[in-house]
């Protein structure tokens, strides 16, 4: 699919098409892009016919309809009529391109379609993906879906917590794995990516706000995945055990820069002006060794 899918042109034909598809009027007309179009409008027509059997996330769907809203109101689909003032005063203009008017409005209205359609379909597909590991077809999708929760997250908090649940995520894959050396070691590296990136934007959130409720979720997470970190030693090979003892490390670390911020929040220094992988880093209370 190239990036000019959605022209106007193709648009047009791609709306003329659906209507073809739904028993509307027939276009005595081709084009090009027909071989793309109509592939795109059996998978339509699929979607119609059978919908994926699967739960829509809440917070997809609520992402997707923000979206489409915003994609609507920027391209003035469904506005409400003008002024019956400035209609007469348009009038003349208005009448001269009437039918660029009217494909204009079918074109926003396919390229909507299209991206309902295709996110539909992309939403059975990522949770069929949801159990799968590197190697598989769907990881690349699975990946996918993550970079789309981060890019519909409204504040850094929810990003934090976001790549934490991320986190959680590459465990399972590397439980999966044990006895890859290769794949066990990458999806480990990946897990503690995450894991940096979760604290940082949590700790950093908590030294701005100088509020602790941000750590909270550090240390619930921290609790948990410590645990579950640990079992993966039991009956590893020596690489795989050596592996997981730097991710037990971080686990520690974070757990420290976790509890010295609460501690200075709660003693009242101010935020700290260094900062590291794990986020600010603060300075001892006063009476601390």
């Amino acid at each position: 699919m190239d990036s000019n899918l959605f022209s106007r042109r193709r648009a047009e034909r791609f709306a003329q098409l659906l209507d073809e598809a739904n028993g509307g009027r027939r276009h005595h007309v081709r084009s090009r892009a027909d071989d793309q179009l109509t592939a795109l409008v059996a998978v339509g027509r699929r979607l119609t016919v059978a919908p994926p059997a699967v739960e829509v996330d809440p917070e997809f769907r609520t992402g997707l309809r923000a979206m489409l809203l915003a994609t609507a109101e920027r391209e003035g689909i469904g506005a409400p009529a003008e002024p019956s003032s400035r209609r007469s005063a348009d009038a003349g203009r208005s009448r001269l391109l009437p039918a660029v008017t009217a494909r204009r409005a079918r074109a926003r209205g396919a390229i909507l379609v299209g991206v309902a359609a295709g996110a539909v379909a992309l939403s059975g597909i990522s949770a069929a993906s949801e159990n799968a590991v590197p190697g598989d077809a769907l990881y690349g999708m699975k990946r996918s879906t993550e970079r789309a929760q981060l890019a519909l997250a409204s504040s850094d908090v929810s990003r934090g917590q976001l790549f934490l649940d991320f986190a959680r995520t590459r465990l399972a894959e590397a439980a999966a794995l044990r006895g890859d050396e290769d794949g066990f070691s990458a999806v480990l590296d990946d897990m503690d990516a995450d894991t940096r990136q979760g604290v940082r934007l949590l700790t950093t959130a908590a030294a701005q706000r100088s509020d602790p409720a941000a750590l909270d979720a550090i240390n619930s997470f921290l609790t948990g995945q410590r645990r579950a970190v640990g079992g993966l030693l039991d009956d590893a090979g020596r690489a795989d055990r050596d592996r997981t003892r730097r991710s037990l490390a971080l686990l520690d670390a974070a757990r420290k820069r976790s509890d010295a911020l609460r501690a200075a929040i709660a003693c009242g220094l101010p935020a700290p002006a260094g900062s590291d992988a794990l986020g600010p880093a603060p300075a001892s209370c006063p009476g601390e060794r």
